[in-house]
Order: C-alpha cells, then sequence, then structure tokens
C-alpha cells in the first residue's frame, strides 16, 4: 500500500508543472569587457541596456539587455568576472536567436559596425525561412531569423543534447514546457525539438539539437543557466527531485531563500548538465502575490 501511495503522490506531483505559471526570464552568460559587449548588443542587434550593476565586493558586474521589459520580455544576462577577459564556450551551447523583419539589412548594418558574420542571409536548406548568422565579440552565435512582427524578439537558445527523446520528457515532466516543432534532418544527420510555453513565432522556445551519434558534449565555462518562472520554488523542487531520479540530472541548490535577498530559487542541472534557475520576485500578481522568477546573479 505505501508503494501505491508513493507512485500516486508522484504522479499528482508531476501535474503541478502543466498548471504552474511558467516563462521564459533570462540566460545568463560570461563576456570579456562588459562595456564592449553592451556596445554591440545595442548597436548591432538594436537591444536596450535595461539595467547594470557592480558588485565590487564579489569582483564582477553585470548587465540585463533586450528588446522590453523584464517584466514582460526574456532578456540576456552578461556578466563580467573582474580580471577575466576570455571563455570557453565549449561544444554544448549553439547559438541565441533574434527574429527580426529585416535580416539582410540587419546583417548590412552589423557588418557596416565591424560584426561577424559567420553565415550569409539567405534561405534554409531545404526551405524558405531566410537566416543569418552572426559572431558576438566573445564568439557567442546568433542566429538572426526573418519573421513578421513579434511580441519577443529574443526567441531562441540553442543546446545540444545527448538523447533528445529523454531531454524531451525532462523539460516536459520538470518544466511543463511543449514540443512547439520537431524537425529531423537526415541529410545532415541531426533532429531539433523546440520546447517553450506558447506559439514558437511568439515567444522564446528552447531549442535542442541532437547530433546522430554524438552523446556528450563539453559545457566550456562561459554560458552558465537559463531561468524559468514558477509560483512555487519548493513544490517545483519537489517536482524536479522526481524528475531527476527517473531521468537524469540533479538538484545543485536547494529550494529556499538567498542570504540577503529578498528572493528563493531552486537550482538544478538537466541530463546533460545544462543548468536551470528558478526563483523569485519582479512583480506581483492581481492578487498582490509574488510571482517567482528566476535572479541569475548567483556565482558560479
Amino acid at each position: 500500500m505505501a508503494e501505491c501511495h508513493a507512485a500516486v503522490t508522484d504522479a499528482e506531483l508531476l501535474e503541478w508543472p502543466k498548471k504552474d505559471r511558467h516563462r521564459f526570464l533570462h540566460a545568463v552568460y560570461r563576456v570579456g569587457d562588459l562595456e564592449r559587449s553592451i556596445k554591440f548588443y545595442t548597436e548591432c542587434f538594436g537591444m536596450k541596456l535595461l539595467r547594470k550593476r557592480d558588485v565590487p565586493e564579489e569582483k564582477y558586474s553585470n548587465a540585463f539587455l533586450g528588446y522590453g521589459p523584464e517584466e514582460s520580455h526574456f532578456v540576456l544576462e552578461l556578466t563580467y568576472n573582474y580580471g577575466v577577459d576570455k571563455y570557453d564556450i565549449g561544444t554544448g551551447f549553439g547559438h541565441f536567436a533574434i527574429a527580426t523583419q529585416h535580416v539582410y539589412k540587419m546583417v548590412e548594418d552589423i557588418r557596416a559596425k565591424g560584426g561577424t558574420i559567420t553565415r550569409e542571409p539567405g534561405p534554409v536548406k531545404g526551405g524558405t525561412t531566410v537566416i543569418a548568422f552572426v559572431k558576438d565579440p566573445d564568439g557567442y552565435l546568433f542566429e538572426l531569423i526573418q519573421r513578421g512582427p513579434t511580441p519577443e524578439p529574443l526567441c531562441q537558445v540553442m543546446l545540444r543534447v545527448g538523447d533528445l527523446e529523454r531531454s524531451i520528457k525532462f523539460y516536459e515532466k520538470a518544466l511543463g514546457m511543449k514540443v512547439v516543432k520537431k524537425v529531423d534532418r537526415p541529410e545532415q544527420k541531426y533532429t531539433i525539438a523546440m520546447l517553450g510555453y506558447g506559439p514558437e513565432e511568439e515567444t522564446t522556445v528552447l531549442e535542442l539539437t541532437y547530433n546522430y551519434g554524438v552523446t556528450e558534449y563539453t559545457k566550456g565555462n562561459g554560458y552558465a543557466q537559463v531561468a524559468i518562472s514558477t509560483e512555487d520554488v519548493y513544490k517545483s523542487g519537489e517536482v524536479v527531485n522526481v524528475v531527476t531520479q527517473e531521468l537524469g540530472g540533479k538538484i545543485t541548490r536547494p529550494p529556499g531563500p538567498i542570504p540577503g535577498i529578498n528572493t528563493k530559487i531552486v537550482s538544478f542541472l538537466d541530463p546533460d548538465g545544462w543548468k536551470t534557475v528558478s526563483s523569485l520576485a519582479l512583480f506581483s500578481n492581481n492578487n498582490g502575490e509574488s510571482i517567482i522568477l528566476a535572479v541569475l546573479v548567483l556565482r558560479i
């Protein structure tokens, strides 16, 4: 009877992510020159500097950039650690993506400002969508995707995984994501799955890529993590604990408050070692209650 009760409890717990109010909040990664990166992202990508701070006692600075307020948009958190001017991006991180109505013009503008174009604009192989790839000053790749008007131009985080079906199950169960698109390219020996909380054209999605026969990638020390909102870090932690026992991964910081900061977080690794953080609170809901948001200011 005890085993049956535990199984029912887990099943009920796994219903929570389907009801939780999730949203992609921001991604954090390290850069070698914060002012250089801010200049590039604002001038070449048209992003806005949303906020910036220096924490000399911990020897780092960070800046938040994006296309709209953090309360409603996915943003990038760039972190500069004093005295570190270069990072290893590794082989696992793929790219971020920006949706624009004018890829060709954007590429011309970026080139004129000295940016590096790694893939000239044009239709994707076997399709009609126009894309291009740009490298930022630290070597992070950005895909430019031609689309109509969208409420969320910062639209993708691409990570490579060793077992796509396992990863899909992990993000569905642990974070309530849904597969919004899946494409297999046998001629190019890869499969991709887009996961998120709404249509690909309107929200940010996580693009997971499986290259045939490749099960492991290096993480490097540049890209750190992505943040997803949750309304209850403790319940989310319980869910992740159940899911990691089934599929792999682990909790790296149990649910709870961050000392000295009025926020609560839970952080965890997926089966491939990619990190997600969920935490508290940038705005309130209609009842005046805090919505849990990820705050990616942890030193990793």
